[in-house]
């Protein structure tokens, strides 16, 4: 009796110990880096809500690691080439700095799949994911220039690249489409997260007669220093109203959750290829949120209407005809940009009294 016990026992743990070997074989390891800490409340803080998201959604079919606060450039591909080498399956790279460093690893590693936020070159195992922020950043225009009394609005503005100028330039847009004195000041911190020089951007284009606010960068700070100044300001990435209730309009929330789950699947199912994926409204990636229930009913009914034409495709901010701000004609009319295109804007619009630095 004790010998058949003994041997039950041990069928137990072999079995056990078989179950334990084939979960870690057939368990997937997905990795993320991120260039912001995950307590940025922003860009990266999304980032991680949607890997959470994602690791309950596949239980323990995935494991997941994480990387915050990673510089873009040497320290990137150092850290991307480290979780390719530790059996990552699927590595998401979530800055736009980490293209170059993304190639190289995968170039190292041409079995391991490589995902990358918001930039434009690809290669066999490297894909491309971005957000139609253009999208919400229109929306936030036309709020901000129905809501301003000074008639100037401020952008606080990380890194001169295309996804970046695209979204000043859907502000504006969207701005001078309800109001044609609009004024739009731009400063730029160059950087992505870094709260004592987003606040003290705010500061200083609230001292220039800003009194709407939006921003480029990735933590609350701006939204705060609205809140003291006595001005309002639109929430970057999440949902930032309850750092600044009274100056928070609304936040433009980004959703990855859909789309790391739907890639994490395609690599399990073999049907995972290189492509460009952007997201926007018509898939709720990209969401309006907290709509500051004090503002005025005229511009909560244009930021839902806004929000509905461009989600149906009726309206998309960037159709011709359109010239920049030297009198070129960027777009000619009846176009609308591609996003081949939309991912190589170089330009400002026709308007904005500004140059993009080097």
């Amino acid at each position: 009796m004790k010998l058949n016990r003994w041997m039950s026992a041990a069928a137990l743990s072999i079995t056990t110990l078989l179950s334990s070997a084939v979960l870690a074989e057939e368990q997937m390891k997905v990795g993320f880096v991120y260039v912001g800490p995950v307590g940025d409340h922003g860009w990266s803080y999304e980032h991680d809500q949607g890997r959470q998201e994602m690791e309950k959604h596949f239980g323990e079919k995935v494991s997941t690691t994480y990387v915050e606060s990673v510089p873009e450039g040497a320290d990137a591909e150092r850290v991307i080439t480290q979780l390719a080498k530790s059996g990552h399956d699927v590595i998401f790279t979530t800055s736009f700095g980490y293209m170059n460093p993304t190639l190289k690893a995968a170039k190292r590693f041409p079995k391991v799949k490589f995902e990358h936020a918001t930039g434009y070159k690809r290669s066999k195992n490297v894909s491309n994911y971005a957000l139609r922020t253009y999208e919400g950043r229109y929306v936030s225009g036309v709020a901000a220039g129905m809501a301003t009394k000074t008639n100037t609005i401020g952008y606080i503005a990380s890194f001169p690249i295309p996804e970046v100028i695209r979204d000043i330039n859907s502000v504006y847009l969207g701005a001078k489409s309800v109001n044609p004195d609009i004024k739009l000041k731009i400063v730029w911190v160059n950087t992505w997260y870094d709260p004592g020089k987003e606040s003290d951007a705010a500061n200083a284009l609230i001292d220039q007669g800003v009194d709407i606010m939006i921003q480029h960068t990735d933590s609350p700070a701006p939204l705060i220093a609205a809140e003291k100044r006595g001005v309002m300001g639109i929430g970057q990435a999440s949902d930032m109203s309850g750092f600044a209730p009274k100056a928070h309009m609304f936040s433009v929330r980004d959703v990855w959750a859909p789309h790391y789950i739907r890639t994490v699947q395609e690599v399990m199912d073999g049907t995972w290829k290189s492509e460009d994926y952007w997201g926007g409204f018509a898939d709720d990636i990209l969401q309006i949120a907290s709509v500051n229930p004090d503002l005025p009913a005229d511009i909560k009914e244009a930021i839902t209407a806004t929000h509905a034409k461009i989600k149906s495709g009726e309206f998309h901010p960037f159709t011709g005809p359109m010239k920049d701000n030297s009198g070129k004609e960027v777009i000619a009319a009846g176009h609308t940009l591609t996003d081949t295109e939309l991912a190589g804007v170089n330009w400002y619009v026709e308007g904005i009294d500004a140059k993009i630095p080097n």
